[in-house]
């Protein structure tokens, strides 16, 4: 059994991007207004799994605009920054594919 979880983006009544996590398995959800938020939810929701999180499937709902996608991507990727930083590891396999190819 895969654990998979699914984060769509969504624009609320407020023009504000959020995170609708949704675990596949059980269709429990949780809103998350940020990605701080989101990753703590994740880890709890994996929790039930024994820590393990096979994928998350991101999508994001028509109405998000271009400039919210770039706000989360740009964040997401000093989150990432941070993590490889404290890790001295990086966090996808592509990551290290990457890496591997240069050599």
């Amino acid at each position: 059994m895969a654990v998979t979880f699914e984060a769509t983006i969504k624009i609320d009544e407020n023009d504000n991007w959020f995170i609708r996590l949704r675990d596949i398995l059980d269709d429990r959800v949780e809103d998350c207004k940020d990605l701080e938020e989101f990753a703590q939810k994740v880890e709890k929701l994996g929790e039930d799994y024994g820590g393990h999180v096979d994928e998350v499937k991101w999508l994001k709902d028509d109405d998000v605009p271009e400039t919210a996608m770039d706000e989360i991507r740009m964040k997401m990727a000093e989150q990432r920054a941070e993590i490889e930083e404290k890790t001295g590891e990086p966090v996808t396999p592509y990551a290290v594919k990457d890496e591997e190819d240069k050599k």
